[in-house]
């Protein structure tokens, strides 16, 4: 049977079970749980500083009210950051590259900061509709392209995170492939082949950390312009 480089994006199943669950559920039992003891070991500190850290910088610019979304977005934040590391793991499933995910993940966060505007300041969540100055003529074209442009975030969110990852494991896919072929033909340039799987491995690490700090942030920043 021949198999398709996108036979890694399907969702592994066991006698008929979606397997995302589990894949899901996997990364929470790899924390290091917190001790009781008065001196933390080494991962936990490093664990904290981290979490403190990017806890600090998200929330920095966002007003009082908006510092009760710390917990969730700090735990999607890791959650993502681990599914994506794991993923580079040779025969494991990223169920991040799958879009209904992603999608599930960004629907409904960015509905609740969206609820949450016209909630607490309606007149200020219905402004951005409609930039200050505006031409008459313009204002019903204007407020049209705005509420696409807003009603298409969770689409970007989702879309970004999942072009991203499978972008990058189809070309890890396909230079590795091109390695093992070209080693019994021609051996140095199979070495210099695996030396750049090499450097995109390290570069897909980037991304895989990099994407599941953008997808928080700009959760962040949606959130600013609602409180």
């Amino acid at each position: 049977m021949t198999l398709s480089f996108f036979d890694q994006f399907m969702s592994p199943t066991l006698l008929g079970i979606p397997l995302i669950a589990l894949a899901l559920t996997l990364p929470w039992v790899l924390f290091p749980q917190p001790s009781t003891r008065w001196m933390n070991n080494r991962l936990l500190t490093l664990q904290n500083w981290f979490i403190s850290r990017f806890t600090q910088q998200i929330f920095q610019p966002i007003n009082l009210p908006g510092h009760k979304w710390a917990l969730i977005l700090t735990s999607l934040m890791l959650f993502l950051i681990s599914l994506n590391m794991l993923g580079l793991l040779p025969y494991t499933f990223t169920p991040t590259t799958q879009l209904s995910l992603n999608m599930a993940l960004a629907v409904p966060l960015w509905l609740a900061t969206v609820i949450i505007g016209m909630r607490t300041q309606p007149t200020h969540a219905l402004g951005h509709l409609l930039p200050e100055g505006t031409p008459t003529l313009l204002i019903p074209v204007l407020i049209i392209i705005e509420t696409i442009s807003l009603f298409i975030r969770p689409l970007a969110l989702g879309v970004r995170l999942t072009a991203n990852l499978t972008a990058g494991h189809l070309l890890i896919q396909l230079i590795a492939t091109a390695a093992f072929v070209l080693l019994p033909i021609m051996p140095t340039t199979a070495i210099l082949t695996s030396i750049l799987l090499l450097l995109l491995t390290l570069l897909e690490v980037a991304v895989a950390m990099i994407q599941a700090y953008v997808f928080v942030l700009l959760l962040s920043l949606y959130l600013q312009e609602n409180v």
